[in-house]
């Protein structure tokens, strides 16, 4: 009986480990883990105490093990998935999101400003580069995916685990298109250009350590695309009465 103790034991001190790299954000949701032989050995233990540990994760609901390997669960997916199709059925939803993001993220970059770590800090760096590259060659896609990133990369470097892992999900959302299409305001080139120079100053205020301006630019950020999205819309909505006051005439007769 004690073998059986001490690897179960074992195991359980690799659940916890794993599940604390999971809670930090280190593997993402989605994201295929190591095979079970890296793993082991990069955590120098033993497959089956290893192996044990992934099946107690699995149990949780943090691991999903398929015949193509491990990969971290969706665990927000089960409360995500009947929010948006409350939130798309209600246009004042949009106006109540960019509120959140303002009183969350604005927060978020403030202590990133404070807390983000030299790695982390070089990161955002990173990123901002590959959005000016992508700015520059016209990448629409692109410069949309690197607009993300920067942002999951400021939740990160707030270490803060509820806004990482909260607005993790509502990342997951607008890359959905749930509140809005980005790709078509990404196709503005004005509105291009407005993000670009936003973006650059919400980042060089968290990598510079000045947690007042990074608030303060977030803040910014988060209300010129409100507006932008809102116009966006009632531009969309007036379209839409002229043409159908064109098409008229295929409703009434003669």
């Amino acid at each position: 009986m004690i073998e059986p103790l001490r690897t179960q034991k074992l195991a359980e001190t690799i659940a916890a480990h794993i599940e604390r790299l999971i809670l930090e954000g280190v593997v993402r949701p989605g994201e295929r883990l190591a095979s079970e032989r890296d793993l082991a050995a990069k955590l120098d233990v033993s497959r089956p105490s290893l192996r044990d540990a992934l099946a107690m994760l699995e149990a949780r609901g943090l691991l999903v093990i398929t015949r193509d390997g491990t990969r971290v669960a969706d665990f927000l997916k089960p409360l995500t998935e009947p929010l948006v199709g409350l939130l798309q059925s209600n246009d004042q939803v949009t106006t109540d999101y960019f509120e959140y993001r303002e009183a969350v993220e604005s927060r978020a970059a403030g202590l990133a400003a404070q807390r983000a770590t030299d790695p982390e800090r070089q990161a955002i760096r990173d990123c901002l580069s590959a959005m000016e590259e992508a700015h520059g060659l016209d990448d629409v896609n692109r410069e949309a995916e690197t607009d993300i990133e920067l942002h999951r990369l400021i939740y990160e470097g707030s270490h803060n685990l509820v806004i990482l892992h909260v607005m993790r999900a509502f990342s997951e959302m607008l890359r959905r298109d749930i509140f809005f299409s980005r790709i078509k305001l990404f196709s503005r080139p004005a509105f291009r250009e407005a993000l670009l120079v936003q973006h650059k100053a919400i980042g060089e205020a968290v990598i510079g350590g000045d947690a007042p301006n990074a608030e303060q630019a977030s803040r910014a950020h988060l209300h010129f695309i409100g507006d932008t999205v809102e116009e966006f819309r009632r531009s969309e909505a007036r379209a839409g009465v002229a043409e159908r006051r064109l098409g008229r005439s295929a409703l009434v007769g003669e």
